[in-house]
């Protein structure tokens, strides 16, 4: 009788955590980066990117706007052979998600602490969700030497995307925004936004598992929105941007103008535009563009 009225129990428990609402996901927080040469990496996200420096332990940093910042942590050692430490998305409640990713079976690696937890992915990448707050999230104002004041999406390598699919699309409810391949035939990347938003993930697909770290760097990367890529070359040349790359804005295969900077560690730093202003390559988009402002 006992082991029956258990049994009931754990079933309904069951029942009751697979029918639990998913809490909204409303974009991208943060993207935290490995820093080798902390000098270096000081002076490329504070002053050629133009953001101030707010240091938390041995994280630092950098406000993009109110509800966005760029993260760096020492590298540590052994090297992981990425530099993209983590992402971390923006929801309307921290501790309900939490419960609702718990009762899917999914592993919590950090639990519920100042407004955030994280799990991994499926292919163990580090994944934060941050409690979304009234008011700035963070007390480091954004200069005006900021070359944006918007992260629109991040980007890392994935090998199997059926089984990343699982967890963003079918289990957290990230949407098709935009695909397409450096040749109409293939689909190198896919872009996937949360699904209360604008922002996206996306999946870089078909990299070597022989890749540099350079390759890497390319493939894990964060993208910085502007409405017009002139302004962001004229506030890199404020901030003394160094080398060809500081102007060296092209379209591309999804119809976007953008500009690739690399930091000390060859992390890519894609700045873009918002629109696109051509059509895009192998696949419409099916959803909005993010703007500068958007509300949460």
């Amino acid at each position: 009788m006992r082991k029956a009225l258990v049994l009931v129990l754990l079933s309904a428990a069951t029942c009751l955590g697979w029918s639990q609402k998913r809490p909204a996901i409303t974009g991208i927080a943060f993207v935290r980066v490995y820093a080798s040469e902390a000098p270096e990496t000081a002076k490329f996200y504070g002053q050629t990117l133009g953001y101030k420096a707010d240091q938390a332990r041995e994280i630092t940093r950098y406000a993009v706007n109110e509800s966005q910042w760029i993260e760096t942590e020492p590298l540590p050692s052994p090297a992981p052979k990425t530099r993209l430490a983590a992402v971390g998305f923006m929801t309307r409640d921290a501790r309900a998600l939490e419960s609702y990713l718990k009762a899917h079976s999914v592993e919590i690696v950090d639990p519920l602490s100042k407004g955030r937890f994280s799990v991994r992915d499926p292919e163990n990448n580090l994944i934060f969700f941050v409690q979304q707050v009234k008011g700035p999230a963070i007390p480091t104002p954004v200069p005006p030497t900021a070359v944006s004041h918007r992260i629109i999406h991040a980007g890392f390598v994935v090998k199997d995307r059926a089984k990343e699919d699982t967890f963003y699309r079918d289990l957290l409810g990230f949407r098709p925004y935009w695909h397409g391949g450096r040749n109409d035939t293939t689909t190198d990347w896919v872009s996937a936004q949360v699904p209360e938003g604008s922002d996206w993930l996306e999946y870089m697909l078909n990299i070597s598992p022989d890749a540099t770290l350079k390759q890497l760097g390319v493939s894990d990367h964060m993208s910085l929105g502007v409405t017009h890529m002139s302004d962001a070359i004229a506030a890199l040349e404020r901030n003394h941007c160094e080398g060809p790359n500081c102007t060296a804005a092209k379209s591309g295969r999804d119809g976007k103008v953008q500009l690739n900077l690399y930091d000390p560690d060859l992390t890519r730093v894609e700045m873009m535009e918002f629109e696109p202003s051509q059509k895009p390559c192998c696949s419409e988009f099916t959803a909005k563009h993010p703007t500068e402002h958007e509300a949460r």
